[in-house]
């Protein structure tokens, strides 16, 4: 990674004004506007004056006032005489006589110098960025607005070029320029897809603040094979150098969360859901080397299929993990909108400890508790889910029903059994198809003024035995609803820690965490993604009451409108909208990836202070786009692309730079030697 250790050094108001940049007057100049008389040879001068490109206009009035108003050349405008000079012109033309050239070009033309010299005019649109100045102490500092103006005649203005450009762009809110080590290279200034002219200038690098990134958001826009992935790869590089910086204090007497070089104080943890399997995999666009390979000793993967030891797989144990397995369940039904009165039921069911369950565990609460798990895992067993080898199940029952249900069955004190999935499966259903008969049963409600089977109980053994009562005898699909692929995928009978518990550890420990879902489903992804998201939010969440102080954990998120809530989903309870309003205040940050600016919900996108802008293909997005900064400006140069060369030319605006920078992203592990 680039770093660079010396501050810019460049004097504005000197190097800013060499005759050599000199490009026009202002005719006209307000708050947010300048209109610049320019001419031919002042454009071929400075190597053209394309549209992005940053200006200079340099109060030349009153003595002691230094100022210079920043600019950015928008279009071609009108001046007064266009139309008179458009009259002489089209006389020209009838009379087929020649025009072309331009002041001082040097070319034969039958028109004589005067003539040419003012057709050479034209008017030029620039939009005001802001003031650069000098305050009384002699500092120059700048201003994202005019705080006055004064007529148009009292202006020079000047291209900004080589250091001076590098000043402007590497501007920073708080008036810093780029020095501290911990900011890096992430491309150069470039203005179009045409780089005839731009060839011919010194190369202007532009650099990114660890701030800028470190738990905030940031949005990656484009079409597909624009460079999107190339930009997130530079800027995980980055933060893993900013990482490696980190001298991990863990004292919650810190103020803030950086140190005076700007590195954090704790490791950087970074976690990718690889929906394509670029970066958990060797492919032929790294060159050789993948991320993974990159940062070898910090990178764990996860699959979502068994691919060998160096993967981790991300599956649960249902049999084990009896409430992260339900919840996966829930999230299955809830995401494919599947539902039913039953289902609905069966979804409600509480499979996890509560208070009560936890302060007196051998109490009725807890042995209804155990009950109703081992009808859960029943219903699992029924549906093909396959547990470890010889798993058994415990839970209280009564003699009488043991005697019923399973002759033969040798009960524990108080009518404890442990059976087999299969006895399970049996004893339940007993019950269920007795329920309403049996004298236990009734004895029971008839003594007790309740029923023996809760109402959690009861929607389990509908599900188990696919009658929704044991009097009416009404089938329904029941386990049949499990019995599905996309969560048979989710469940491995290993016994293993669980991904939601380990993700989160690594993370805290500044570790880059590869999610591999390229191999899974389009549910499986999305149920995945959201549960480690919840994890890590619920634990930083939890650091946070208790004032522990959290080491950043960036979210990376490739083809985000396959994960993210639709833009007119308004569920802020949302765990990517939580993120996204919340993230801040837990150092959570959020790096998003897609084609579509319109398929982001409104509360992320509000919520977004970085942005890398590459090719959108329609007014739809560009629109979109709008809303945002000062993306105006250009909105109609990225509808523009030329597959051959624009990879990587994105309009950049950083959490801490004023203005949008138009940049050439700079390609991941160019120059492997800087690393």
């Amino acid at each position: 990674m680039n770093i660079i250790n010396s501050s810019i050094k460049v004097n504005l108001f000197t190097e800013g004004q060499e005759k050599k940049n000199f490009v026009g007057r202002p005719y006209y100049l307000s708050y947010d506007t300048a209109r610049i008389l320019i001419c031919d040879a002042w454009k071929a001068q400075v190597h053209g004056i394309p549209s992005g490109a940053f200006l200079l206009a340099f109060y030349m009035g009153e003595s002691g006032i230094r100022e210079a108003v920043l600019l950015r050349a928008i279009k071609q405008t009108s001046l007064p005489t266009d139309n008179d000079m458009i009259s002489s012109m089209v006389e020209y033309y009838k009379d087929n006589m020649e025009i072309s050239g331009r002041a001082g070009s040097g070319k034969q033309s039958q028109l004589d110098e005067f003539t040419r010299y003012e057709f050479s005019f034209s008017g030029l649109e620039c939009r005001v960025l802001g003031v650069f100045y000098e305050n009384n102490e002699g500092i120059i500092e700048f201003g994202a607005d005019l705080e006055n103006f004064y007529s148009a005649n009292n202006y020079n203005v000047y291209k900004a070029t080589s250091d001076v450009l590098e000043y402007i762009v590497n501007q920073r809110d708080d008036n810093s320029v780029v020095g501290k080590r911990s900011e890096f290279k992430i491309g150069k200034v470039r203005y179009s897809s045409t780089q005839r002219q731009q060839a011919n200038e010194l190369k202007t690098a532009v650099y990114i603040d660890s701030k800028d990134l470190l738990g905030k958001r940031t949005a990656l826009f484009g079409m597909t094979r624009t460079g999107k992935s190339n930009t997130v790869k530079k800027i995980i590089e980055a933060t893993h150098s900013i990482s490696s910086g980190a001298k991990n204090i863990d004292s919650q007497s810190l103020i803030g969360s950086f140190d005076n070089e700007g590195y954090p104080h704790k490791s950087v943890g970074q976690i990718i859901f690889d929906i394509n399997g670029e970066y958990a995999n060797a492919n032929k666009q790294d060159q050789g080397t993948a991320v993974f390979e990159l940062f070898s000793n910090d990178v764990v993967r996860y699959s979502t299929i068994e691919k060998g030891d160096e993967f981790r797989v991300m599956r649960v144990n249902f049999f084990t993990e009896i409430v992260t397995g339900f919840d996966l369940i829930r999230s299955y039904f809830n995401n494919n909108n599947i539902s039913s009165d039953y289902l609905s039921n069966f979804l409600a069911v509480e499979l996890g400890d509560t208070d009560e369950t936890l302060n007196d565990p051998y109490g009725s609460a807890a042995t209804r508790l155990k009950r109703n798990q081992a009808a859960y895992l029943c219903c699992l067993h029924r549906a093909q889910f396959s547990p470890h080898m010889n798993f058994k199940v415990t839970f209280k029952g009564h003699k009488s029903i043991n005697d019923k249900a399973l002759s033969g069955i040798k009960s524990g004190p108080q009518g404890h059994i442990t059976v087999s999935l299969e006895e399970a499966c049996t004893w339940f259903e007993w019950v269920w198809n007795n329920y309403n008969t049996d004298e236990f049963f009734t004895d029971y409600k008839k003594n007790k003024n309740k029923d023996w089977a809760d109402s959690d109980l009861q929607s389990l053994l509908v599900m188990l035995t696919k009658n929704k009562s044991p009097q009416n005898r009404i089938e329904v699909s029941g386990w049949k609803k499990l019995n599905v692929k996309e969560l048979r995928d989710l469940h491995t009978n290993k016994t293993i820690e669980s991904f939601e518990k380990e993700i989160p550890l690594l993370l805290s420990e500044g570790k880059i965490v590869i999610v591999d879902l390229s191999q899974g489903a389009p549910i499986v992804q999305a149920t995945f993604s959201e549960r480690i998201c919840k994890e890590v939010f619920k634990v930083a969440m939890n650091n946070f009451i208790h004032n522990k102080l959290n080491n950043f954990i960036q979210f990376y998120f490739e083809e985000a409108h396959n994960l993210f809530p639709k833009k007119d989903d308004k569920d802020l309870s949302l765990i990517y909208n939580r993120i996204a309003k919340e993230g801040a205040k837990l150092n959570l940050g959020m790096i998003y990836a897609t084609q579509e600016v319109s398929s982001i919900s409104s509360n992320i996108l509000k919520n977004t202070q970085n942005w890398f802008i590459a090719h959108l293909n329609n007014s739809d997005e560009t629109k979109e786009l709008e809303k945002y900064y000062d993306f105006k400006d250009f909105t109609s140069s990225l509808t523009r692309f030329s597959a051959g060369g624009d990879k990587g030319f994105v309009r950049m605006k950083t959490y801490t730079n004023p203005f949008v920078v138009p940049v050439q992203i700079d390609k991941f592990l160019a120059d492997k030697a800087i690393i």
